[in-house]
């Protein structure tokens, strides 16, 4: 399961003066922290700073957390192009290929996206929303997901570098949200065996009481769904321990070493 870490970002209470300020002892805390806990990538968002100083700021936040990580990936979180391409001038490739986290099939922002993901050979989000907004239904998700993958790959982007975002929408709200998000993995799993699927898992939960029950229980199911990489807050020790059951139990664990190994190492709860 690839994790990607989710607390370097900027709409955080104290994530965003700690990069005005280029706390680097801050940012490096919440980088090793996640690191530790089982994070294999980790995002990184300085939208909140401004479309004009992004750029430098979120080529700051790579080269900090990648110098203090032993040049881990990093998931370059932002809808602007600019600090993209100035974040993927900075990032150290040694332990693998950036995220650009998103594109989606709005016109505007896939035109300006897809050079970026394609020449640079990265990974990608790609969200399963155009320029009427995000779906409800999982028919019109998947339909989303289809030509989004379709162009993607026709426009030169790999088969597995992509990672279909099924755009999670609070249970509270909307009852079937996630019955909708399963469908969608599903469907788009067998359609296209070579991509994989990620999620904010998070939003699933927004509003209701004990949220973290119910991120965990989604977890769960999205992984049986076919989820295997995931946005979180990889401190939630319980949420992890999760993820390395359900990799054992649906055969993605070799001799279930990985989950042995944490359990070596006493991070399981």
């Amino acid at each position: 399961m690839l994790v990607v870490g989710e607390r370097i970002n900027s709409t955080r209470k104290g994530i965003r003066p700690a990069i005005e300020e280029r706390d680097v002892q801050a940012i490096t805390a919440e980088a090793k922290m996640q690191m530790d806990v089982g994070s294999t990538y980790l995002d990184c968002n300085a939208a909140t700073v401004g479309v004009e100083k992004e750029p430098e700021y979120l080529s700051w936040l790579v080269e900090t957390v990648q110098g203090a990580t032993n040049n881990t990936p990093i998931a370059l979180d932002s809808p602007n192009s600019a600090a993209i391409e100035a974040a993927l001038k900075v990032h150290n490739n040694d332990n693998g290929v950036p995220f650009i986290n998103s594109i989606s099939a709005e016109e505007e922002k896939f035109a300006s996206l897809l050079p970026l993901v394609r020449d640079a050979k990265t990974n990608v989000v790609a969200l399963v929303m155009d320029d009427t907004g995000i779906p409800k239904t999982a028919d019109a998700r998947i339909a989303i997901g289809r030509k989004l993958v379709d162009d993607l790959t026709d426009g030169g982007v790999a088969a597995e570098n992509i990672y279909v975002d099924s755009l999670v929408f609070p249970v509270g709200a909307e009852a079937d949200a996630g019955v909708a998000v399963l469908e969608t993995i599903k469907t788009l799993k067998e359609d296209y065996p070579s991509i994989h699927f990620i999620c904010g898992l998070s939003n699933v939960s927004y509003g209701l009481p004990n949220r973290k029950l119910l991120n965990q229980a989604f977890m769960v199911l999205t992984m049986g769904a076919g989820l295997d990489a995931v946005i979180v807050d990889p401190t939630d020790a319980k949420l992890m321990s999760l993820v390395y059951a359900s990799e054992a139990l649906l055969a993605r664990d070799e001799f279930c070493a990985e989950y042995i190994q944490a359990a070596r190492a006493e991070i399981l709860e």
